[in-house]
């Protein structure tokens, strides 16, 4: 058995992952939250046992860190005998500008990389570099590798990542199209290619479009494997609306508003971020499935959110494929896509110029959150329900970099 730890650090969270890299299994998981805040909680859930939370102070990402160690390592529930169980350690980190395209062993050079990037992440990269100093407080020697979310975009071409701003935006500032999610698309994506791998075409000429559709959203074009556009920007802003953002508007619309609210940055960079979306434009939630609910009792804002959602999806879905001169197969992940059969429908509705033969019957009624195909066979486009596994991905760059150098 060769174990993995995967961390997932935020600002006052830490999601966590054991997993067995042999048998590509979960043993455990859990999230400490609340941290450096009273009340401090941590959940667990062992595979093959029972789910436990406990309240402990954790004033740092250290002491969350050492509180995972005593739970994994417990003699009634813990699921490993020591710490030395623990090969090595793979950290979700945001931000790793155009300095990463690719997963790195950590050190000091990578630390001072990821701090260099918090303009870009300000809000993500602290809260990554405070958990990847605090697993190497508690766990001195066991070998850190950073798996960077914008790591997927750098594969891009410039006139795919760059903005019609003056240059030294780009050559000063680093403003460029950068793309989040890297890690769910570079998942499904390669599951895909595998798919049509298998049905006669060579890697390298397959056309792939990943639309990973949750709470945050966004879509990816895919050549061969590599990411050849995608909808997120210089943040995770930009592309189709989602539950709180409002995605891609007329940059005009920010200093009107400016103007006639008197917000200042910090409020309309939350206006855009926290209040707009799913949530700005229904005015009932951010959750898709209260969306639902709420148009199934006649709610109109619930429904047009639902809709202009599914517009924009299905119109990057179009763009991508003018991108690639074609498609092969359309990819749906993440809560939404994985879960909500009515909004696949609501999508791809319409795409039947591309090629695309929906079994409309089976997608709505095949289980959710299952790796399956929502296509007939007469169907030239593929559609693929594939849930993403981030933290499986994670944990395989992982061992591929701290165990197999």
């Amino acid at each position: 058995m060769t174990n993995i730890l995967v961390i997932n650090a935020g600002s006052s969270s830490l999601k966590y992952q054991l997993i067995d890299i042999d048998q590509e299994q979960i043993i455990a998981k859990g999230i400490c939250e609340r941290i450096g805040i009273a009340k401090s909680v941590l959940s667990y859930k062992p595979a093959n046992g029972e789910s436990f939370e406990k309240e402990s102070p954790m004033k740092t990402h250290e002491d969350a860190i050492k509180l995972v160690l005593d739970v994994l390592t417990d003699k009634e529930i813990g699921v490993i005998s020591d710490m030395s169980s623990i090969r090595a350690v793979g950290h979700r980190v945001l931000h790793g500008g155009e300095k990463y395209s690719a997963p790195v062993l950590i050190d000091d050079h990578v630390l001072e990389a990821i701090e260099e990037c918090i303009p870009l992440g300000p809000l993500h990269n602290p809260a990554n570099l405070m958990g990847i100093r605090g697993c190497m407080a508690a766990m001195p020697g066991v070998p850190m590798v950073a798996v960077f979310d914008t790591a997927w975009g750098q594969t891009m071409p410039a006139e795919a990542y760059m903005y019609a701003l003056p240059y030294e935006a780009y050559t000063e500032y680093k403003v460029r199209r950068y793309g989040f999610h890297g890690t769910s698309h570079r998942y499904v994506s390669g599951q895909a290619v595998k798919k049509l791998v298998a049905l006669g075409m060579k890697k390298e000429e397959t056309r792939v479009i990943t639309c990973h559709l949750g709470n945050g959203s966004s879509l990816s074009a895919v050549k061969g494997g590599k990411c050849m556009d995608t909808s997120m920007g210089l943040t995770p802003l930009e592309g189709v609306p989602m539950g709180t953002r409002c995605g891609s508007i007329d940059p005009a619309i920010i200093p009107y508003l400016m103007g006639r609210t008197g917000m200042n940055t910090q409020e309309i960079d939350a206006y855009m971020n926290k209040k707009s979306g799913m949530l700005g434009v229904s005015g009932v939630s951010s959750d898709f499935r209260d969306l639902a609910a709420a148009t199934k009792q006649g709610n109109e804002r619930a429904a047009l959110a639902r809709k202009m959602f599914c517009y924009k999806v299905r119109q990057y879905i179009g763009a991508y494929a003018a991108t690639l001169g074609g498609v092969d197969a359309i990819v749906m992940t993440a809560g939404v896509a994985e879960n909500d059969a009515y909004i696949r429908e609501m999508i791809l509705q319409g795409l039947e110029y591309l090629g695309m033969d929906m079994d409309w019957e089976f997608n709505l009624s095949c289980p959710r959150a299952t790796d399956l195909e929502i296509t007939k066979p007469t169907s030239k486009v593929h559609v693929y329900v594939i849930p993403t596994d981030e933290e499986m991905t994670i944990a395989r760059d992982t061992a591929e970099l701290a165990l197999n150098a």
